[in-house]
């Protein structure tokens, strides 16, 4: 069972914005989150993550136009996309770790996922 539920994908034009959410148990408030994505045939890529402390740090393909927030009081998560493009069509999921931030930011790296939530953007 997923213990990170994520919401707000969906299909935009290309330039459009979309925000997901990810809402995690509240004894979460402390990990390390973080947003992969996946396209079909390829691998998982780290999209945004931000620690406790609430920094952050971006892949170069998204940096400039995503933005990772987090809401302790709410449990939740966000990644704002702006200036979306068809590349950045993928599935994208939450992630979380009780421990610091994993530099690189793997996929193995993390205990804690959702299920996923489609973002489309057409050109």
């Amino acid at each position: 069972q997923a213990q990170l539920v994520e919401s707000g994908g969906g299909s935009v034009q290309s330039g459009g914005s979309l925000r997901l959410s990810c809402v995690a148990p509240e004894r979460y408030e402390s990990y390390c989150f973080a947003w992969f994505r996946q396209a079909p045939g390829n691998e998982r890529e780290g999209v945004a993550r931000i620690e406790q402390d609430s920094t952050r740090k971006y892949a170069d393909s998204v940096k400039g136009r995503f933005r990772i927030s987090r809401d302790k009081p709410m449990n939740t998560v966000y990644l704002e996309m702006n200036s979306l493009k068809p590349e950045d069509t993928a599935m994208y999921y939450c992630a979380a770790t009780p421990f610091l931030c994993p530099e690189p930011l793997a996929a193995t790296a993390f205990q804690f996922w959702g299920e996923g939530t489609q973002v489309t953007v057409a050109s």
